[in-house]
């Protein structure tokens, strides 16, 4: 893991083209309290390809942004799914039971440069797990990193952690947002701001309205479901907390564009996930799993025809592999067709500008 490559100023660009520039839904959830702490998200999008990557503690690295890059060496090894190539996750869980997930959010501004060092915002998600254990350390971290203007994606995030908190993250007018603990009414996340949604949410039976439980794969349409159903899980039933979790995804999946289905147990420190391509549960156990930076960066591909316990089917990380899903997921976008070939090389080639300090 040690570094091949200088990052260079080409890297400022990157994020322009390196997150889907146009709305899809997502949604995301917090269910259970301390003792049966559970987590969803559906991901939906065009493209299915991923893969599941071991990330390692005690990994220096800096940051991919456009101005003052952040620098730091990761503290706990994490589980995450990525898209877009390693250290470029859209959600993921790390060793310490807490989980960081991607949602765009149109109404999202980025703060303008100052004085505090800066990341893209899926390395924001890195970020974190390498970091943190809690809610409150993720959002405190605002005084010492924040998100370049320059990042593409407009997104927010919903983050949970093993003592039961949950918040959802928002980058409105140029500050961080967020609600958690008395100021989150319901533990559920969309694609609209969580003020609107809870707004919108107000108008519907059971939360003080009039109106039915609305259908739809609309944002507002999604989040009413999705919070009326965490809403009515009762722990000790005879349907587990994962079960219940995949039953709210299903509830809330958008066709053929929900592409990835992932329920954190966040108590157990395991990670349940189907793909559109493959439709069996697999689960992953943190605890099994080696974090030392010593040791080879493992991954799995998403979508490989496997079922059950897959802890022990991930392989070496290559360069190779990075680039060849960086080059499909490319490929299948059509905005993103374009991106020149240098600029693909080089975030194929990041993860080796990271360095084990072990």
């Amino acid at each position: 893991m040690k570094s091949k490559i200088a990052l260079c100023p080409i890297l400022c660009t990157l994020f322009v083209w390196l997150v889907p520039q146009t709305s899809y839904g997502c949604t995301t959830f917090c269910l259970g309290d301390s003792g049966e702490l559970v987590f969803g998200r559906n991901y939906d999008w065009n493209v299915d390809n991923g893969l599941v990557i071991v990330n390692k503690r005690g990994v220096s690295k800096t940051a991919m942004a456009r101005d003052l890059p952040a620098q730091w060496t990761s503290e706990f090894g994490s589980v995450t799914f990525n898209q877009f190539g390693r250290e470029l996750p859209l959600g993921g869980m790390n060793e310490e039971g807490l989980v960081v997930e991607v949602m765009w959010l149109d109404e999202t501004e980025y703060p303008q440069p100052d004085s505090r060092p800066a990341l893209d915002n899926l390395q924001w998600v890195q970020y974190q797990l390498d970091n943190f254990t809690t809610v409150d350390e993720v959002i405190g971290s605002d005084s010492a990193v924040r998100i370049s203007p320059g990042s593409g994606a407009k997104v927010h995030y919903l983050v949970s952690d093993r003592k039961g908190d949950c918040a959802s993250i928002e980058f409105l007018d140029g500050k961080l947002v967020y609600h958690t603990a008395e100021t989150m009414v319901c533990k559920t996340l969309t694609n609209s701001t969580y003020t609107e949604s809870i707004e919108f949410l107000k108008k519907h039976e059971g939360f003080g309205g009039e109106s039915p439980i609305p259908e739809g794969t609309g944002s507002l349409e999604r989040f009413t479901r999705a919070a009326k159903l965490v809403g009515e899980y009762e722990p000790g039933t005879a349907q587990s907390a994962i079960d219940y979790a995949f039953g709210i995804l299903n509830d809330v999946a958008q066709g053929e564009w929900t592409k990835w289905s992932i329920v954190y147990d966040v108590e157990n420190f395991r990670i349940y996930f189907r793909t559109f391509a493959n439709r069996q549960i697999r689960h992953i156990d943190l605890d099994s799993l080696d974090f030392s930076c010593a040791t080879e960066v493992k991954i799995l591909d998403m979508n490989a025809d496997l079922t059950g316990s897959v802890t022990q089917m991930f392989t070496d990380y290559t360069y190779e592999i990075n680039s060849a899903l960086i080059r499909h997921v490319f490929g299948e976008v059509e905005f993103l067709k374009e991106v020149p070939d240098e600029v693909l090389n080089i975030i194929s080639r990041y993860p080796e500008s990271t360095q084990c300090t072990e």
